[in-house]
């Protein structure tokens, strides 16, 4: 099978697989490379209300595949930030479903999302220290926005893998599942973010980023979007609300 990245769409939820079972869903230039412009029609998706990002089978993804390597390096580096930028200003929720290994770009990756599941038994590492590569600082800045200077230090310097605990205590990972429960709990999980008001989402997901010059913006699409009547007026009626902004 060619190494590729799968896209499926099924109730509100856009699902990317990687998937180069032979190398551990290592990411090849191609697949670098094919990755925003993947995104690009389900972030205008209006059935599309949240993205899933996992891995082929029992291993999220073990970075980048070693042998494009050997391609120029800045070729290489751009490609994965390119591919990163795009995954992290994808307008909608996302979430990174982890099993197994996920290194070096499969933890650039998860990174940015906004949020990432793991299973017990999953590995984490950051390891271009192991390679002589210069870790790029946009990279650099999201783990440690997730983890702290002191722990993103220590997973750069060493690129030693840690255990989903530790990922757990660190931020790295937000929720650790049961071995065989990753699925179902992601399901239940994405259910309950297709039924919030994207509104909302987008808004926070652009603050908690750090943006500092759309109030404004925001503020007039809730005006004009009717999310917050129909949010107000659910709640009055003890029902569920069908929110519509980005429909």
């Amino acid at each position: 099978m060619e190494p590729q990245l799968n896209v499926s769409v099924a109730d509100g939820v856009a699902t990317v697989v990687v998937s180069n079972p032979a190398k551990r869903n290592a990411m090849t230039a191609a697949m670098w490379r094919s990755l925003p412009g993947l995104l690009a029609p389900l972030a205008t998706d209006a059935e599309v209300r949240v993205l899933v990002l996992t891995g082929d089978g029992e291993t999220f993804c073990a970075g980048a595949d070693i042998s494009t390597l050997r391609e120029p390096g800045d070729e290489q580096q751009s490609l994965a930030v390119r591919a990163e930028e795009a995954l992290a200003a994808f307008p909608k929720p996302t979430l990174a479903a982890v099993r197994g290994y996920c290194v070096g770009g499969g933890s650039q990756l998860a990174a940015a999302c906004d949020l990432r599941f793991a299973e017990e038994g999953a590995r984490f590492g950051v390891t271009p220290s192991k390679l002589g590569i210069v870790y790029p600082s946009s990279s650099t800045r999201r783990l440690t926005s997730l983890v702290g200077p002191s722990a993103a230090k220590y997973l750069l310097f060493s690129g030693e893998l840690i255990d989903a605990e530790r990922a757990l205590r660190t931020g790295l990972v937000d929720e650790v599942l049961p071995a065989g429960a990753l699925d179902k709990r992601v399901g239940e999980f994405t259910r309950v973010l297709a039924s919030r008001s994207l509104l909302t989402q987008a808004a926070a997901k652009e603050f908690a980023d750090g943006r500092t010059d759309r109030d404004a913006y925001w503020a007039e699409e809730a005006r004009g979007s009717g999310d917050t009547a129909e949010g107000v007026a659910a709640f009055l009626e003890r029902r569920a609300p069908r929110f519509t902004y980005g429909v």
